[in-house]
């Protein structure tokens, strides 16, 4: 700051002083002028903070006693609209400086005595002018890594979901199986009027469900017989392995109890925890109905797509068992009476 005033330059800051003796803030303009600032100056505070609402400024000088209004009622109202605005409150006498208590809880950065001397003031002012120099710095750095971490993510993403076209891909059988589970997911979630997050869990999580079944060799994923034990073991660990593959990525964070739990049965008798009834978190409970409806309405090498009459069936049957009750009431519901989605769904990712 000391440059600006040595090479007689204007500063590029601006400054609001309020204070009701309108002498002090002739001397105010005075001297700030002199070295360089920009200086805007009110008698009136709540004409101050209208100014303020339409118009950034970069620092505050106000005045703490004032008759229509003291100075930490002005930050309050100033605090609703604005907290970045660096604050300096001025006082008659050091004894009627606000308590540091005050001082905190509204954030303001300090306060200086009113002085014939003003070469404190003007320290103050430059220090506080620093400090908003690296505010904006630091917003700026963290502006520029969220773009960073956002095309980080975006790239992970994209990675992922080739991971996942590669395990589609394998078996001509299960292709658009992701997509299905994701947008049945869906529609339970809006069903039971879930919030938007939570939905959007439902989506990305369905898409990703599988993402472990990468890691299970071709001779089991794609055996047209029935598994055998030592097979069926491994091909329970694909939820395990997928929250694995997940894992190190925030952007997948909340996915993967979709993942990793997608096979855990409401009785405690499913995969890999044993987790039972709403120990299981409730979007993997909502996706294990997507995923089981979707396996029984495919086509697969050893049988035909099963009747909607018997999958409706097995859900009923499975009901407090394999799956959450009111789950599965919802999804029976949308069967029943919204069975238009469910087919959209099925011509969109056949």
């Amino acid at each position: 700051m000391r440059k600006y005033m040595q090479e007689n330059a204007i500063s590029p800051y601006k400054i609001m002083a309020v204070d009701d003796d309108s002498g002090i803030l002739d001397s105010l303009k005075v001297v700030l002028s002199k070295s360089g600032y920009n200086i805007t100056c009110f008698t009136d505070p709540v004409q101050a903070i209208a100014k303020l609402k339409e118009e950034h400024y970069d620092l505050l000088l106000l005045d703490f006693i004032m008759d229509s209004l003291h100075g930490d009622q002005v930050v309050e109202e100033i605090r609703k609209f604005d907290l970045d605005l660096y604050i300096l409150l001025l006082t008659g006498h050091k004894d009627l400086a606000p308590p540091l208590q005050t001082l905190k809880e509204l954030d303001i950065q300090g306060y200086c005595e009113k002085s014939n001397n003003f070469d404190q003031l003007l320290l103050l002012i430059e220090s506080g002018l620093k400090s908003v120099d690296q505010m904006h710095l630091i917003t700026k750095i963290n502006e520029e890594l969220k773009d960073k971490n956002d095309e980080l993510e975006k790239a992970y993403l994209d990675t992922i979901g080739i991971l996942r076209y590669t395990v589609e891909a394998k078996d001509p059988y299960t292709r658009g199986h992701s997509d299905r589970v994701s947008e049945y997911s869906v529609l339970i979630g809006k069903k039971m009027g879930l919030d938007e997050n939570t939905i959007n869990i439902l989506k990305v999580g369905g898409l990703f469900h599988d993402i472990g079944k990468i890691g299970i060799p071709d001779s089991i994923l794609l055996k047209e017989s029935k598994l055998n034990d030592d097979e069926y073991s491994q091909i329970k660990n694909h939820p395990s392995i997928g929250a694995h593959i997940l894992g190190d990525a925030a952007v997948f964070r909340d996915i993967i109890p979709v993942v990793l739990h997608h096979h855990e049965k409401f009785d405690g008798k499913g995969y890999p925890k044993g987790l039972a009834g709403n120990d299981i978190p409730l979007t993997a409970r909502i996706a294990a109905v997507a995923d089981t409806y979707d396996a029984m309405t495919s086509k697969r090498t050893y049988r035909d797509a099963l009747p909607l009459e018997v999958v409706t069936a097995e859900i009923e049957k499975c009901s407090g068992t394999q799956f959450d009750p009111e789950i599965a009431k919802v999804f029976l519901s949308i069967l029943n009476n919204d069975y238009k989605s469910i087919e959209e769904i099925q011509a969109n990712y056949r």
